[in-house]
């Protein structure tokens, strides 16, 4: 079974590409910092993809430095550049949850956003 679960925050804004052809797909590349747990504190930077939809929509909506939830699938794969092998691991992106922005501060009580406020 291939299943990856991450919660970190994103490196930096989510940069969304198509693909071309007759049927142009979004694609979105980033990297997500995950916390370690542990006397070992530090950060793995997981390197993530999404497609479609998915893509489309974490480029809208979350930036540098906002929280997000993930679950995917790991996909190994390889290239040559300059005669030399390069082997790479992602997390394909299967479907995420907003957590929170870096900026995110404590709601008043009481208070009920706008449906054009939400971002769904």
């Amino acid at each position: 079974m291939n299943i990856a679960t991450l919660i970190g925050r994103t490196t930096k804004d989510i940069d969304v590409r198509y693909t071309t052809g007759n049927n142009p797909m979004a694609v979105a590349r980033f990297t997500l910092a995950v916390n370690r747990r542990g006397k070992d504190k530090g950060a793995d930077f997981i390197s993530c993809v999404a497609f479609g939809k998915t893509a489309e929509t974490l480029g809208k909506y979350v930036s540098k430095g906002h929280r997000v939830g993930l679950v995917g699938h790991i996909q190994t794969g390889s290239y040559d550049r300059d005669g030399h092998k390069v082997y790479t691991t992602d997390v394909i992106v299967d479907g995420f949850d907003f957590l929170e922005s870096k900026s995110d501060q404590p709601v008043p009580d009481g208070f009920v956003p706008d449906d054009d406020e939400l971002p769904f």
